[in-house]
């Protein structure tokens, strides 16, 4: 389950999580969040691709990883 809070993606930035959303046409469920960085835009994002795994550049492990408060 994915909580509100801030995460770090695993490129370095942060965001903002605010919560679940659903589509209206598919009722597929999306997490609205903000980047805590520049113009601080909101943005959605499907929950399969929030908690997928990441093999790239040398990384291998969650796209986004929750920052402990």
């Amino acid at each position: 389950m994915i909580k509100p809070g801030k995460y770090v993606h695993f490129k370095g930035k942060e965001y903002e999580v605010i919560g679940i959303a659903k589509h209206s046409e598919t009722l597929e469920e999306m997490v609205v969040y903000r980047q805590l960085y520049g113009a601080q835009e909101y943005w959605v994002r499907p929950v399969s691709m929030w908690d997928e795994e990441v093999n790239r550049d040398g990384y291998c492990g969650p796209r986004f990883r929750k920052i402990e408060e």
